[in-house]
């Protein structure tokens, strides 16, 4: 919604009168939960809380950045000098040319209202209900893992293009973590991850929700207790929509991130060329796909810019970037409202927000029985990625595909290759979207971003024997 300009507003646009280009403040208030129980032991129950204030001017051609904790009355003025002298201190360097940073500001406040968070005591109860049935529904267990966090961020943002946005972001998940032993004796372990918008009370981690999926995973780590080698080398894969997701975020994400563009990427020359099969198609959402509110809405960024989507693949070209104000300026571009800082005392950088291969019209059925000879790779543990969009997943639950049957499970292994070359081997995309928001990306600082995809058939390079 549209609200009337705030004290806030009003006071960031005389600072351009001190010879700045432009000026931005942020509130910013960080609150987070985890707590984490161990067959049936409570071993951490925390929560913390981070708020303060920034001020971030741009002045002949440089940026200066302060923080300190506190509120913006009390503290807004010396932030100000400060940050001025940061940048005039960063002009020691040399002469810099002045960019024209794109005008505009958003004006709204969107902020989360769902159910009643959870009390320490509720939480507990619930995981020691979900221990107990565990337990007793998979004896052969020899250790059950809970993770629940849940994570706030709310940001005032007012700048001197006119903006004033009130925005949060609130998100939580639950991670299930299930032991056994392996056939050698070696213990073998699979995870569960459920996510979503809002507080733990609004996700439904109830047994009831639970059960289906924790049933699955025990017989998914069933299968693993007897896994065998993969076969190494360029092999025919089904991604699951996880995967995909992964690959989305990681591989392809960063290097559409324009500062890591303006830093060499690989992308940077590959505007209008095709990266991918023209079956792909991939988009950084803001805040709404299909008319419904992603994971991690996004209506405008800490530069307080109106967020738009990047589409950053179409029919398998290159079409984008994501921008801040300061990209969009050196490239010519709109900026897309992806300025994002994690903390109160982070500085905004380009960053992710939802981001997603988008489907297509195959069932994962399909898929696999399209398969003579490869896998079928479920879940990933982790991934990184490089501005050439080479990547390395682990893949922590597969299983062999013979003549489009799936067959025995395999062990842990990974996948690695060139984003740009698998994309361009997909010859099948999924046409049911999964979507996860559980996970952190890394970039000089944390940031909350969720990322979806549909399951994808390609080619991809195996770790194994």
């Amino acid at each position: 919604m549209t609200t009337a300009p705030s004290a806030a507003a009003t006071a960031a646009a005389p600072a351009l009168a001190a010879g700045l280009q432009y000026s931005e403040r942020r509130e910013h208030e960080l609150r987070k939960s985890r707590v984490v129980m161990i067959d049936g032991a409570l071993t951490q129950n925390s929560r913390s809380s981070d708020a303060g204030t920034s001020v971030r001017v741009y002045r002949d051609g440089y940026w200066g950045f302060a923080s300190q904790p506190g509120a913006a009355v009390r503290v807004a003025s010396a932030l100000e000098h400060q940050a001025i002298a940061n940048a005039a201190a960063m002009s020691r360097f040399g002469p810099r040319s002045v960019l024209t940073l794109p005008a505009g500001g958003y004006r709204g406040e969107h902020a989360w209202r769902g159910r009643a968070p959870l009390s320490a005591a509720e939480v507990q109860e619930r995981l020691t209900a979900l221990n107990a049935w565990c337990r007793q529904s998979f004896p052969g267990l020899t250790s059950v893992r809970f993770i629940v966090s849940d994570e706030h961020h709310s940001k005032r943002v007012v700048a001197s293009t006119g903006a004033d946005s009130l925005s949060t972001i609130q998100r939580a998940s639950l991670h299930v973590a299930f032991v056994a032993p392996g056939a050698d004796g070696a213990p073998v372990e699979l995870v569960e991850l459920l996510s979503g918008k809002g507080h733990l009370g609004d996700l439904d981690w109830s047994l009831d929700a639970l059960a289906p999926r924790l049933q699955a995973l025990h017989v998914h780590l069933r299968a693993k207790c007897q896994a065998v080698a993969a076969r190494g080398g360029l092999q025919t894969v089904v991604l699951a929509a996880p995967l995909a997701g992964m690959l989305a975020h990681e591989a392809m994400g960063h290097p559409c991130e324009a500062d890591i563009v303006l830093g060499g990427a690989v992308t940077g020359g590959l505007l209008g060329q095709p990266v991918a099969s023209e079956l792909v198609g991939m988009v950084d959402y803001a805040h709404h796909v299909d008319d419904a509110e992603v994971m991690i809405p996004v209506y405008a960024d800490d530069e307080g810019t109106p967020a738009e989507d990047a589409v950053l693949i179409r029919d398998g070209r290159l079409t984008g970037f994501m921008h801040s104000r300061e990209t969009a300026a050196r490239m010519g571009a709109r900026p897309t409202g992806s300025a994002r800082a994690y903390a109160p005392a982070d500085e905004p950088l380009v960053r992710m927000r939802n981001t997603a291969i988008l489907p297509g019209t195959t069932s994962l059925d399909d898929m696999i029985a399209g398969v003579e000879d490869g896998y079928f790779l479920m879940k990933t543990a982790n991934g990184q990625a490089d501005s050439t969009t080479e990547f390395m997943f682990g893949i922590s639950l597969a299983y062999e595909i013979r003549q489009g049957r799936l067959g025995r499970a395999i062990r842990d292994t990974t996948v690695s290759g060139s984003a740009i070359k698998v994309l361009q081997s997909v010859d099948a995309v999924g046409s049911e979207m999964e979507w996860s928001c559980a996970g952190y990306c890394g970039k000089k600082q944390p940031m909350v971003v969720s990322m979806g995809g549909p399951a994808l058939r390609a080619r991809v390079h195996l770790g194994g024997e």
